[in-house]
């Protein structure tokens, strides 16, 4: 642990020149007598550190000194400082934040102008600082391989208590889930962050199992055969941009106005065509017509009374 805060120290140093013992101490939570301790190590290790006093006083390294940057080429340390970048968006992490100090302090000017050249924000809109705990919350569990414990909701409203064993955090489209080994149903799982509450550690090891992530296997879980439907959905050429963004543009049919597409149904479903109102009208087959007309009437009857009961 020594060794890894002296190298992260080291880079904090390059990258930005000068740091009061007391921001290093916080930075690595230890108390500033450390840090102090720290220095003179690394001073009798033939590493250059400068101790100034005063109010503009602070710990720095002699001009000039740098590090070796051959490990990485350009173009991979930008890719790989803007990946940490974008995984740092949804939790904290204080180890991959250290390695970004260290990507950037060995950084040239061109390097660091790449990183700017691209970020990928993966948290919500809006406050994200629950979002943001249960991620950090949960890969904490994983690595320790510790079991979590929570109140899960299915698209019906089914309330459940699962003990689960956390594997792997997955973040498919904009949505986020938790893949693990559901001791309820004996079989992993993909639950959706979103629907779960009165999250908890349980005191409770586990081993990890094998699985092959490259495999994907949530897809499987999802696109089971006997669940997908095949629809034709004709459009209003209005929302044409909306059509190909929610359906895939490889999926439209330009000239007619129409979506063919195979895709799961479930109740997301019908919410998903439900939210595009009156600018799209599902052609075929008919069983989901019906089930979306029967929808669409019980909203009118929702509406239809003029009181707020």
């Amino acid at each position: 642990m020594k060794l890894e805060r002296l190298l992260t120290m080291i880079m904090i140093l390059i990258n930005r020149k000068k740091v009061t013992a007391q921001e290093l101490a916080e930075v690595f939570n230890v108390s500033v007598r450390t840090i102090y301790r720290d220095i003179e190590t690394l001073s009798c290790a033939g590493v250059p550190v400068i101790s100034q006093q005063g109010v503009h006083g602070g710990i720095s390294l002699i001009d000039g000194y740098r590090v070796d940057k051959q490990v990485l080429t350009k173009d991979e340390l930008a890719s790989l400082t803007i990946a940490i970048k974008s995984a740092l968006t949804t939790y904290e992490d204080s180890h991959a934040e250290a390695v970004l100090e260290k990507l950037t302090s060995i950084a040239d000017d061109q390097v660091k102008q790449s990183m700017d050249h691209l970020f990928v924000d993966l948290s919500p809109w809006g406050p994200n600082i629950l979002f943001k705990e249960h991620i950090t919350f949960l890969k904490s569990a994983i690595e320790n391989r510790l079991c979590v414990s929570f109140t899960y909701s299915t698209t019906h409203g089914e309330l459940t208590r699962r003990v689960v064993e956390p594997h792997t955090l997955v973040q498919k489209g904009k949505t986020w889930y938790l893949y693990g080994y559901c001791t309820l149903r004996m079989d992993f799982r993909l639950f959706k962050l979103a629907r779960i509450k009165n999250l908890m550690q349980e005191d409770l090891h586990f081993e990890r199992k094998e699985i092959n992530l490259s495999e994907l296997p949530w897809g499987k879980e999802w696109y089971q055969p006997q669940n997908v439907v095949d629809l034709v959905i004709s459009f209003d050429m209005a929302v044409t941009t909306l059509v190909e963004e929610s359906f895939g543009v490889e999926y439209v049919d330009h000239e007619l106005a129409k979506i063919n597409i195979s895709i799961p149904e479930d109740e997301w479903l019908y919410g998903f065509l439900l939210s595009f109102g009156n600018r799209i009208k599902v052609i075929e087959p008919p069983h989901i017509r019906d089930i979306l007309q029967k929808r669409a009437q019980e909203i009118f009857q929702l509406y239809k009374n003029p009181d707020n009961s």
